[in-house]
């Protein structure tokens, strides 16, 4: 891993984005953990093929969740309303040169803008609520959490997250004095409309080295490439 472990997270478009070319970027990539959301049994069926192990889990529209890894490690499934979340724990005796247990999170947050609309902000406290119930059962223990929160900064639900955790892209780039990539919406036709930063990375005990927002063929989302240092 070269002192690195490559995380990508990638909004599947409830499986409109292209099967073997996301397979083919994960491969590219040399990715270690893949948390995709709106996973669709075909994109999965794809995304196994490359990443051995984890735990797909596809479903019909906007259901479908996943982590694929390298090597194996221990998947859980966080249970929130609405969906729920998966989180896979890494033990150093599995993957190489880690030298504690780091725990991936995938998080898809339901959108604000799903009927009935007047039900959807108790809807996304419920589901931070269980997130916040699942890191304080362990709350010293190494993690980062990530996905699509639907939430830009200036949202309650990605200020909530913030005050517990801190954002890694956002710190990584006001340190190199720039400013975080926005993520969706991405439109081939359109490459440079992207205009909101909804796909986060936070990160507790960790450091990250490196990120890349990236397109990905047929989804409406930018994956995120997030290296992880291993010390």
């Amino acid at each position: 891993m070269g002192g690195i472990l490559r995380v990508v997270s990638a909004n599947l478009w409830s499986g409109r984005a292209e099967p073997e070319a996301f397979a083919e970027q994960v491969q590219a990539l040399r990715a270690d953990v893949v948390c995709v959301q709106e996973l669709a049994p075909v994109q999965a069926e794809a995304l196994a093929a490359v990443m051995p192990h984890g735990r797909l889990e596809p479903a019909q529209r906007h259901h479908g969740m996943g982590i694929a890894l390298r090597e194996p490690a221990r998947i859980e499934r966080i249970p929130l309303r609405y969906r729920d979340a998966r989180a896979a724990l890494l033990d150093p005796k599995d993957w190489a040169g880690l030298a504690a247990p780091l725990e991936i999170v995938n998080v898809h947050l339901a959108a604000p803008v799903l009927w009935p609309y007047h039900r959807q902000p108790a809807v996304r406290r419920a589901q931070l609520d269980g997130l916040f119930a699942h890191l304080d059962a362990a709350p010293r223990r190494r993690r980062a959490v990530l996905g699509d929160f639907n939430a830009t900064p200036a949202w309650p639900a990605y200020r909530r997250v913030a005050r517990r955790l801190t954002d890694l892209v956002d710190a990584h780039a006001r340190a190199q004095g720039d400013r975080p990539r926005r993520t969706w919406p991405h439109l081939p036709r359109m490459p440079w409309l992207r205009l909101l930063r909804i796909d986060h990375c936070f990160g507790q005990d960790v450091r990250l080295e490196e990120v890349e927002v990236m397109p990905v063929r047929g989804s409406d989302h930018c994956a995120l490439r997030i290296d992880l240092a291993l010390d």
